[in-house]
Order: structure tokens, then sequence, then C-alpha cells
């Protein structure tokens, strides 16, 4: 019975291989550099996010520090980013999150997290092209919605209101783009971002010629002159909702940030991928860091903070301030910059579909690829029509937060394969016959630093990061669930607290002193183990504070998943045949070196 629990896990962490001559080998055409990779992450970023998050957060949540919770969010972000990065310089291949796992974790925790990335940019292309649907419908006073409403209605409480077939063409043409080739579809994003990123800059411009510093320190006896029955609107200041509502907004505004790893799906269509991808992403988030800030301050300071309209943050702000003409400019900005979000959600999806495909964990006729195009037709196709099928049924405020999961694991996932791989051997070491490989783990705990990593040091690190993520999901568990507890003071939940931060802050220390590889690569992660543990802890943290509905929707999703799985994917995997090949081989000789 162990003999068979063994082999069945083994078969499940069984791990992607490449080697030197087949890592930068695809059938895809590499034809994207390192300004293409920038400005398709920014496109995919820089949608949504600028004219409608900003608004809602600044409005609901934080007031004027809405400036504090996006440089928050961009620090979670960049932690993430950053082993994104060092993945992109190592396996420079498609499939994003999907194929650092598999190279590191193993086969069952890269479908589980590939999975999940298949719904994550579904569900970002149908709700982008609704979005876009909308903004479009709002600048021709909703004819399409009243059109739409008389003659497609949609009587269910499961489908939207209405059948969107201005969202569902809005998917096809970009799943016609993307059939056509990756650069043709580059150049049309690089356009589009260009014209956003304009709308952006003249926007900030033209605000700070008539901001007011009175915004940032509205008094408290303002504020009580106010009446609003249905929301609360602080107490004035630049925190008028206290820290903790910039904590909360940060949190909301970590997924204005979602769209950067768009570029480490695309490692088998870039140019020297292993500069350009690191390259790409830090650029991207450099520069999204600064538009949502830049429009923060200039929208914070021209109209105060509680009169700011949610749903239409940009023209609101210039009517106030008596500058309705500017409207119709960010129209054109802000259609520009939903149309390269769609374009960034769809573009991914079938990337990560040909990845999976192509290692045989679903479907492989999925991973077809056009002799001509070289692209991925069928994975391509088979996104866009699903896409726009839920585009086309479906009102997605309910499912929007569902696509946090995928994002949230898989950067988790990404950073823990970082911590992984720096902590194991090296394929060259011949650690078989050294001394340190029979050391105690009383020792290798506590020893001085080393050079390079042992048979024990890589072993005990794996089991000490899976100890601390174990912990700090407890700690975070702490944190949210008894935060009511926590500030009454109750002795109880505060011991609790204590015990596991300081059980957390024993394996950081422990992990640190471990000895990590001395592979060189062009980009790697700084501060290890920090920074990849600290991205981690935040988005356990995130993850928790997704809603009960949300984990029951995500829970059907992976029941699906998984029987796929089981009964394809498990049997029908690349790596299978490569392992069993090798075994039949390992034995082979050993057959004849005994005869």
């Amino acid at each position: 019975m162990t003999s068979v629990i063994y082999t069945l896990y083994d078969k499940l962490t069984r791990k992607k291989t490449y080697d030197t001559t087949t890592l930068h080998v695809s059938e895809l055409r590499r034809c994207l550099t390192v300004f293409d990779l920038t400005i398709l992450g920014i496109g995919s970023t820089l949608g949504t996010g600028i004219y409608i998050l900003t608004g809602q957060v600044a409005h609901e949540t934080a007031g004027p520090s809405v400036i504090l919770s996006f440089l928050i969010a961009a620090i979670a972000s960049v932690l993430a980013g950053l082993c994104y990065a060092e993945f992109g310089a190592r396996a420079p291949r498609a499939g994003s999150a999907y194929t650092y796992t598999y190279v590191s974790v193993g086969e069952i925790m890269a479908y589980i997290i590939g999975w999940n990335m298949i719904l994550e940019y579904i569900i970002g292309a149908a709700s982008t092209a609704r979005a876009l649907s909308s903004y479009f419908d709002s600048l021709i006073n909703f004819a399409m919605r009243t059109y739409f409403i008389q003659h497609l209605p949609l009587h269910s409480g499961i489908f939207s209101e209405y059948a969107d077939l201005f969202a569902m063409g809005l998917c096809l043409v970009i799943t016609l783009l993307l059939v056509i080739g990756i650069k043709e579809s580059a150049v049309l994003n690089n356009i589009l971002t260009a014209v956003n990123l304009t709308v952006i800059v003249t926007v900030v411009i033209a605000g700070l010629t008539v901001v007011n510093k009175h915004n940032w320190n509205i008094s408290p006896n303002e504020v009580e002159n106010i009446t609003n029955s249905t929301k609360i609107i602080g107490k004035g200041g630049f925190f008028p909702f206290g820290f903790e509502g910039t904590l909360a907004g940060a949190a909301t505004c970590f997924y204005a940030f979602v769209g950067f790893d768009l570029v480490a799906t695309t490692g088998e269509e870039t140019k020297n991928p292993q500069r350009a991808i690191p390259m790409s992403i830090c650029l991207t988030l450099l520069i999204c860091t600064i538009a949502y800030c830049a429009v923060s301050i200039v929208v914070t300071l021209m109209v105060p903070y509680y009169l700011i309209n949610p749903d239409a943050v940009l023209p609101e702000a210039f009517q106030y301030v008596h500058l309705p003409t500017f409207k119709y400019i960010i129209g054109v900005g802000a259609l520009a910059g939903i149309f390269t979000a769609l374009l960034g959600s769809l573009l991914p999806l079938p990337r990560v579909l040909y990845a999976i495909a192509s290692d045989g964990l679903i479907f492989r006729f999925i991973a077809w690829i056009h002799p001509r195009l070289q692209t991925p037709m069928v994975a391509t196709v088979l996104g866009g029509i699903v896409a726009s099928i839920m585009a086309l049924l479906f009102d997605l405020k309910k499912l929007v937060e569902m696509m946090s999961i995928g994002t949230l694991l898989a950067y988790s996932l990404v950073s823990v394969s970082v911590l992984f791989l720096r902590y194991q051997l090296n394929e060259n070491q011949l650690v078989n016959n050294d001394e340190r490989a029979v050391q105690s783990i009383y020792t290798q705990l506590f020893k001085p630093f080393r050079l390079h990593p042992t048979i024990v040091s890589a072993r005990l690190t794996k089991y000490l990061i899976t100890c601390l993520i174990i912990n700090g999901f407890i700690l975070s568990a702490i944190q949210i669930f008894a935060q009511h507890r926590l500030e009454e003071k109750d002795p109880i939940a505060i011991i609790f607290l204590i015990i596991f931060l300081l059980t957390e802050i024993f394996f950081i220390v422990a992990i640190a002193r471990q000895p990590k590889n001395a592979k060189s690569l062009y980009f790697e992660t700084p501060c290890i183990p920090y920074v990849p543990i600290l991205s981690i802890l935040i988005n356990t943290y995130l993850i928790l504070k997704l809603s009960p509905a949300t984990w029951i929707r995500f829970g059907v999703w992976m029941f699906l998943g998984f029987l796929i799985y089981g009964f394809y994917g498990f049997w029908h995997s690349s790596q299978r045949f490569v392992n069993d090949t090798q075994r039949l081989l390992s034995d082979s000789r050993s057959s004849l070196d005994n005869s």
C-alpha cells in the first residue's frame, strides 16, 4: 500500500524538464521585441483600472489616500513581478505560471494553476468586453441597452438582463486578429495604447491647472454638513476612512495591476526572451504605477472625494471644474484603453491552452499550430468562442471576483517555485560524494552559511517552505477571522497571533540560512528569500479575503478540471512518456552491466 501511494505521489509531482538544445526551440513565430512586450503589458494593465477603479476606491474606500493604496498595491505586484521576471529568464516558454510551476513544483500543481488561468482569462475577456460595450453605450445615451432589452431580453436570474451582441462581436473581432498573427495584433495594440497614454498625459496636465489643495484637507465640520443616506463618507482629511480604508483600497487596487503576467505567456514568441521578458515586466509595472498615481492625484485634487462619481470618474471630474469638452477626449482614451485590456485578456488565453495541450494534460488537438501563420489556431478560436458566449449571455459582476483566485494562486505558486529552485542542487553538482550531504538536520538548521546546497539542505528547505506556507495561511486566517477579538484585545486571540507570528519568523530565518545554488541568470529575483516570501504572505491574505460564494464557484470549476485530468491528462502526459522511457533505458543499462 505504501509503495502504491509513493508511486502515485511520484507521478503527480513529476516535473517538466528542458535541455539547453530544446529550451529555445518553438513552433511559434519569434517576432516580439522589448518594446512590443512592454506596450502589450501596459495595454493589458492600464484599461478599466484608470477609468473605473480609481473613482470607486477614492469615493468609497480611501479618499485622497487612494494614491497610497495604489503605491502599496504596486509594491505587492512588483514582488510577484520580480519572481515572474526570474522565471522568464529561466524558462522562456509559453504558459507563464503554469510552465514555471511544472518545472519546479510538479505536474498536479501546474495543472491546477493552468486550469485556473484558463478561467481567469476567459472571465477577464468577457467582463472587459461587457465594460467596453457599456462605456461605448454611455456615449450614445444607452441606445444599445434600450434596443437589446426590447428585442433580446434574457428572462432568467442566471443570465444578464439582455443579450449583448456588441460585446460578443468585440470578442470575435479580437479572436480574428489573434488568428492572423501576434505581430499584427501587437501593432494594433501599440497604436491604441499610444492613444490611451496620450489621453492620460493630457488629463494629468489639464487637471493640474484646476486643482484645489483644499480637497486633501477637508475639515470634519464640512463633512458633517453633508447628508448621504446610502454611504458613509468618512471624516475628511487625507485619510477620511482611516489608514484601514487605505489598506482596504490597496487590496482592491491590487487587481488594477493584473495583466503584467501577459508578458510571461509570450516566451516562445519573443526575440531574446531571457532579456526581454524581465525588462518588459519591470517597465510595465513602473509605467503603470506612475500612471495610476498621477491620475489619482489629479482627480482627488480636482474634486472632493465624496463628490467623485465612481462610474464615470474622469468625465464627471472635468464637468465639475467646468471643462465638459474633455468628456469626449476621455471617451476616446477609455475606449482605446479598455479595448487593449480586452486584447490583453484574449491574447494569453490561447498561449496557456497551447502550453497545457502540448504537454498532454488536456486534449492535444488544442495545441495545433497553423503552418503558415504560426499561431495556435484551435486554442485561439476555442478560447475566443467561449469568451464571446459568456460576454453575450452572462452578467459577470458576480464572476469577476472569481478570476482573482486564479491570479493570486498563480502569483503565489510562481513565488514558491522561485524559492524551490534557488535552494535545490544544480544539475552538475556531485553531491553524492560531498560529506555535507549526510549532515544532521540540527547541524543544517543552525550551521554557518555555506556556498552550495546539499541533499539534506535541499530537502530541508522544501519542508521549511511548506511549513511556512501553512503557518502563513493560519496566521492570515487569525488576522482576518479573529479581527474583532484582536481589536477587543482578547488575550487568547493575541497569544495565538504571537505564537504563529514567531513561528513564521523562525521559518523565514531558517530558510534564509540555507545555501543557495549559484546558477547564473540574466535576471535573478533580489533579496531571496524575503521577496518571494512576502509575496506569498500578501497573496495568501488576499485569497482569504474573497467571499464564500467565490470559493464555491472555484470548487465547481476545479471539480470539472480534475475530471479531465483524471480521465485524460494523467494518462496522456508527455512527461509521463519521457519518465517511462528514461526508466526503461536505465533498466536496460543495469541489465547489460550485470550481464
